[in-house]
């Protein structure tokens, strides 16, 4: 449920709105026309011609909202000019795209505001004026895909020790887990001290592990070693 947003000002949100497919804007305009709190001042097919606009009137413009594929200059390149020259004019990202490649590059371009283009009227509405209090605005569905994205990515970046050391390296961590010495682990194995400790600098670092005692915490978690009963 959206609720209520009161607007700090008592002039309606200035908007200036660019899209390549016209139909687009006119149905935002259309959708919004009862709307007081917002005011379309502008609007524009592309990249460029935002830019040519924005050169004479961008003191009557608090919002730019724009898709980010468009023909000719990309809305990504029109942010980072907007944002660099007229630094009081806050964004709002209308696109499709929902992938987390994109989504990241748009969290980089320092928009305020992503709205999906299929959101509703109250949503577009929501970030336009959390936008315009000073706020921010990502769809909780853009947001969503974005974070199981991250945690996919950290579970793949996270291997299992036993794909980053070899047997031998991992028949040392065990003996380390029985708090076997070096010396004692050079006996069993028949290996000099010298490379017992050579063995245990490798697996400290290809583990990432600070120290024996993370690294037995390591070993435990990928079950190299069994929890004592």
């Amino acid at each position: 449920m959206v609720m209520d947003i009161n607007i700090k000002s008592s002039r309606p949100a200035r908007i200036f709105i660019v899209d390549d497919h016209q139909v687009l804007i006119d149905g935002i305009k259309l959708l919004l026309r009862k709307d007081h709190s917002i005011h379309f001042s502008k609007e524009a097919n592309s990249s460029e011609e935002a830019l040519e606009l924005l050169d004479r009137c961008h003191n009557e413009i608090d919002i730019l909202i724009t898709d980010i594929s468009m023909n000719g200059m990309s809305g990504l390149d029109l942010i980072e000019i907007v944002k660099k020259r007229y630094s009081h004019i806050r964004v709002i990202i209308l696109s499709m795209y929902k992938d987390p490649e994109k989504i990241s590059a748009i969290m980089e371009s320092d928009a305020e505001g992503y709205v999906l283009k299929n959101s509703g009227k109250q949503e577009l509405l929501e970030a336009i004026h959390k936008v315009y209090q000073g706020g921010n605005y990502y769809s909780p569905e853009v947001i969503g895909s974005f974070m199981r994205h991250r945690n996919a990515e950290s579970k793949k970046q996270k291997k299992d020790i036993r794909e980053v050391l070899t047997a031998r390296e991992i028949e040392i961590v065990q003996l380390i887990c029985k708090e076997m010495t070096t010396a004692e682990i050079a006996e069993k194995l028949f290996i000099s001290p010298r490379t017992v400790d050579t063995h245990r600098k490798h697996i400290l670092e290809k583990t990432d592990s600070r120290s024996v005692v993370s690294l037995i915490k390591l070993a435990f978690e990928h079950r190299l070693i069994s929890i004592p009963a």
